[in-house]
Parts: structure tokens; sequence; C-alpha cells
């Protein structure tokens, strides 16, 4: 709940107003029973003809002006929810974005979307009907039963036994349905957990032919959700029916007792008519009362899983970095876990410093708008990512109005101009969705060339040779080195791919170790000089 409330802030005013206007609608409907009594005692008993209609008219203005109220009431509730789930899907997002790569893993990417999508959306249905019917059923039930009493307080007795009995029914399934559906959103994840991956390794489940094995195991976890869902189901629908039977069941002993009353003249018919009404208000206010509680019961269960995500920190696990370059070529090197991408992150500021500063060219990151700094940066990313389109179109991503000659210049430097004109099809070359028709070099090349297309100063390379044979990534480091960038930052774990680097950095565990050129590193630095050795071993046993 305290999620809730936090979002809510924004929209404080309508989140008012909703539940308010929704009280008003209900305060009228509370008046139709005792109008209608009126009808059958004084109009319909009395013939009076000209007071039946004017309680009529009454009715049809009461019924205008509540559904003026309903409307208004749903509008600011909706407005409210929507308004909500889009600032904290939003937060969530961001959030999700500044993790590092392995506490994405340990999290599981499906868990993350599920919280971003189904979570979210669960939390937005929830905030929806608490604004819309958290105050309005329990107003329009206790004050059915107040108002029953005035009718007749003997009878009203049934109304007021019953509510508590209701509402013990109400909560025990409520705390009941929490945790289940809790276990629903776990078992969902692992479903998509095991589908992504399913869909990423397809074909090493065909070279392996476990396709049967992965196969029986998603039915598996489908079965899980299934019979988790279906027991959680089960119980949620309970509510209904036990909410009917004792309702019902009150309804009769109200119209029984009433008959008994009126036969010995001391209730009206109306008066019964009326009980009657407001036993049925009971009814339905209950009844939504119940969906209410199944809708929050999920709803707090997903905002509780947003909350553990929101709870996690952005773990950059940098500490006392400080270097300068002033321009040439910059390497970053460590073994994994080192901070190597959230240190060249910070400069396009997918993260932010959390103490100091990072500074481009004299000024403060924070000080360029997203615009600038996107102009002045290019960065080719740990993993290759490519989207389903044309080649041109892919490239295109890094200066839109890029010519075809500045397209084929850029493949020539990334060493991507081979193999792309072996395609036959030129900058049409159609790419597979994440690029599953090329190879991993060839993706590494092509989102090479697409940060080389941005012409930007800065170029970032985030171990962006790892998937290249040694020929191709020499000859692309060479042909780098004329791209017209002020700097260049190469990333890696490998001491080949930074050794010819102005001046090379050594983190390790988040701390910078050593900096300093390839050779006073081999002699000062016992890191840098141990992943060198096993470089040269492991060539040499090669």
């Amino acid at each position: 709940m305290r999620l809730m409330f936090r979002y809510l802030k924004k929209y404080r005013l309508i989140s008012i107003l909703a539940p308010l206007f929704k009280m008003a609608e209900a305060l009228l409907e509370l008046f139709v029973p005792v109008v209608v009594k009126n009808i059958i005692d004084v109009g319909i008993a009395g013939k009076d003809t000209s007071y039946i209609v004017k309680c009529a008219a009454l009715l049809v203005l009461l019924a205008l002006i509540g559904l003026a109220f309903s409307i208004t009431a749903q509008y600011f509730s909706a407005r409210a929810a929507v308004g909500f789930s889009a600032d904290l899907r939003e937060d969530l997002f961001r959030h999700v974005s500044g993790f590092s790569y392995n506490k994405i893993d340990r999290m599981g990417a499906s868990a993350l979307l599920t919280r971003l999508t189904s979570d979210t959306d669960l939390a937005q249905n929830g905030v929806n009907l608490t604004l819309r019917l958290l105050l309005r059923s329990p107003f329009v039930v206790f004050g059915a039963v107040i108002m029953s009493f005035t009718v007749d307080a003997k009878t009203a007795l049934i109304s007021a036994g019953a509510v508590p009995v209701l509402g013990l029914v109400i909560v025990g399934v409520m705390l009941f349905t929490m945790p289940l559906y809790k276990r629903v959103q776990e078992k969902l994840d692992g479903v998509l957990g095991h589908t992504r991956e399913n869909l990423s390794g397809v074909r090493v489940i065909r070279a392996f032919s476990k396709e049967q094995a992965q196969t029986d195991e998603f039915a598996e976890k489908t079965g899980a959700l299934f019979s988790v869902s279906f027991f959680a189901g089960k119980i949620s629908s309970l509510l209904n029916p036990v909410t009917y039977i004792l309702i019902n069941f009150a309804t009769i002993l109200l119209i029984y007792t009433g008959a008994l009353r009126v036969d010995r003249g001391l209730l009206t018919q109306g008066a019964v008519v009326a009980l009657y009404n407001y036993m049925a208000q009971i009814l339905v206010e209950l009844i939504k009362l119940v969906n209410l509680v199944v809708t929050v019961s999920r709803a707090l269960a997903g905002a509780k899983r947003i909350e553990s995500v929101l709870a996690e920190n952005a773990d950059l696990s940098l500490r006392g970095v400080s270097f300068t370059a002033r321009g040439g070529s910059l390497g970053v090197i460590g073994a994994t876990g080192a901070g190597k991408s959230s240190l060249i992150d910070l400069i396009p500021r997918f993260y932010d410093v959390s103490a100091g500063e990072v500074r481009l060219f004299g000024h403060n990151v924070k000080a360029y708008s997203a615009e600038t700094l996107q102009r002045l940066v290019a960065v080719v990313p740990q993993k290759a990512v490519l989207f389903s389109g044309t080649l041109r179109d892919n490239l295109k991503w890094g200066d839109p109005n890029a010519s075809d000659e500045a397209l084929w210049s850029a493949l020539e430097k990334a060493q991507a101009l081979d193999f792309v004109t072996a395609k036959g099809e030129g900058l049409d070359f159609m790419i597979e969705q994440g690029g599953r028709n090329l190879s991993g070099g060839q993706r590494q090349r092509l989102t090479v060339a697409r940060a080389l297309v941005k012409n930007a100063p800065v170029l970032i390379l985030d171990d962006s040779y790892s998937a290249l044979d040694t020929a191709t990534e020499k000859a692309m480091r060479a042909a780098l080195q004329n791209t017209g960038a002020r700097l260049i930052i190469t990333v890696s774990q490998r001491t080949g791919s930074v050794a010819g680097c102005d001046h090379i950095l050594v983190l390790e565990d988040g701390a910078l170790t050593a900096a300093g050129t390839h050779a006073s590193l081999l002699e000062e630095s016992p890191a840098y000089a141990f992943i060198h050795s096993c470089e040269e071993g492991g060539a040499g046993v090669a």
C-alpha cells in the first residue's frame, strides 16, 4: 500500500474527489427505498396519482444526478489509476535499466518483464477499483443498515446480523488468497523464463536434441501454474456463492418476519418493500466488495513484487575511481564484474554518479542536454543488438540523415564490407529480429559500423572484439584510428585488445588499481600481468 500512496501523491486531488463523488452517488441511492415506500404507503394506498407522479419524477431526478456523480467519479478514478501506473512503470523501467548485467541475470529478465507488465497492470486495476468502491461499498452497506433501522428496528436486526458474518467470510478468503496469488505470479515468472530461454537458445536445443526434454519441462511449469491458478480461483470463486447464500437466507428471513409484522398491523407494506430494497443494496455492494477484495489481493501481491525490485540498488560497484583522458585512445581492462561497463556507462549518463562528477570536454555531463550528449558519444554495447529491418535501417540508427556513401565507409572501417557484399543485397539486406541470420562476429561488426555512422567525437567500444578472430580484430583496431574520433575508449578482458592504447586503466572489484601503458603495467600491475600471462599461455598451448 505504501507504493500506491507514494505514486498517488501526484494525483492527490482527483484521488480524493473520486471516492467523494461515489459516496455522493451512494447517498442518493439510500433515499430511493424511502421514496418507493412513500409511493406504496401514501400514493398507492391513498390512490393519489399526483403524489405518485411527483415521487416518480423525484426518482428520475435522483437517477440523473447519481449518473452524473458516477461518471465524474469514474473519470477521476480512471485518470488517477492510469497516471499512477504510467509513473510507476516509467520509474520501474528507469530503475531496472540501472541494474548491472549480473543483477539482471540473477533476478531474471522474465521476472523483471512480469513486474513491468502484469504486476503493474494488477496494481493499476487495484487502484481504480479502490478509488471507486473502497469507500462507496462499505458506506452503502452500513448506510442501508442504518436506514433499515429508521424504517423498522426489529426487522432491521436481520440486516445488521448478516453484515458481520459476511465480513468474516470476505476477510477470511482475502487472507487465504493473497499468498496464493503471489505464488501464481511466481509460477508465471517461471513459465516466461523458460519460454525466453527456449526461444533464444533454440539452436542449442536442436543441436543437442533436447526438444522433448524442454517440451516436458515447459508442460511441467505450465501445469504448476495451472494448478496454483486453479486452486486460487476456486477459493476466490467461493465468495460469490457463499455471499449469495447468506444474503438470500437473510432476505427470506426478512420477508417472513416483515410479513408477520404486516399481518399484525405493526408494519406497512411499503416498509417491507423498503427493507427488502435495502437488503438488495447490501447484497449488490457486498458482491462488489468481494470482487474488490479479490482484485486488491492480487494488486497487493503485485505491488509487493514491484517494491522488491525498486528496493534493489543499481549496484554500480565503483568507488574511488579518478582519471583523465585527454584524447587518443584509452583502454579499460579487468575481470568479469570488475565494473568496466559500469564505468564507461557513466559517460553517456546511462547511470548517474552518486558522488563526484564525470566531465566531458571540460563540462559536467549533467550540464549537457540528452540530445547534445547523444551527439557527442557513440557507444557499441557489450551485447550486439540488431533489429529486424534492412541493413540500411539498422545503420541509420547512428545518423538518420547519413548517405549511402557514409554507410559503406562505416562498414569498411568495421571490417564488415566483405560479408555484406557477399550477401548480394547490399544495404537492402534484410536482418531478422536480433540478427538471427548473422553470426556473432558479423553482428558485432555491424554494431561497430552503426556507431561509426554517428561520427561522434567520443567512441566507446564495450568488449566489441570478443567475437572476432585475431586478424579481423587487428584490422579493425587499425581502421578505427582513422575515424576522426577525438577519444576512443576500448573495454576488454584481453590485454591484446588494449595493448596499443595510449593509456590503460586496470579495474578490480569496482576500484581503479593501476593505470599506465601496456609496458608499464606489465611491470607495475600484478593483475594486468596475470591477465597477459594467461593469454600468452593460452596462445602457446593452442
